[in-house]
């Protein structure tokens, strides 16, 4: 059985900081490259950013580009994302996707930016 589990959301004031981790585990398990999405209340959810393990390459949208930072460990299967300059725009439940053979998505962390 794969878990996908995020941690680190919580309160913040805007322009603000917060750092999420994930951590995907299970047997024989192993992924090609993992992402984090968003979805704020009223809305769908959202690409945030991607990384893959081969290549290392990173993408942002570009609504978080230039502030949030996506980084992992493949060997691990761990994630992070490391957001700066939070804005009240941020808020919303930030999902962590694993890539691999099969796709498992976490159940989401919680993030609130105060004006």
């Amino acid at each position: 059985q794969v878990q996908v589990v995020e941690s680190g959301g919580g309160l913040v004031q805007a322009g603000g900081s917060l750092r999420l981790s994930c951590a995907a585990s299970g047997r024989t398990f192993s992924t090609i490259g993992m992402d984090w999405f968003r979805q704020a209340p009223g809305k769908e959810r959202e690409f945030v950013a991607t990384i893959n393990w081969s290549s290392g390459s990173t993408y942002y949208a570009n609504s978080v580009k230039g502030r949030f930072t996506i980084s992992g460990d493949a060997a691990k299967n761990t994630l992070y994302l490391q957001m700066n300059s939070l804005e009240p725009e941020d808020t919303a439940v930030y999902y962590c996707h694993a890539r691999g053979p099969k796709n498992y998505w976490g159940q989401g962390t919680q993030v609130t930016v105060s004006s």
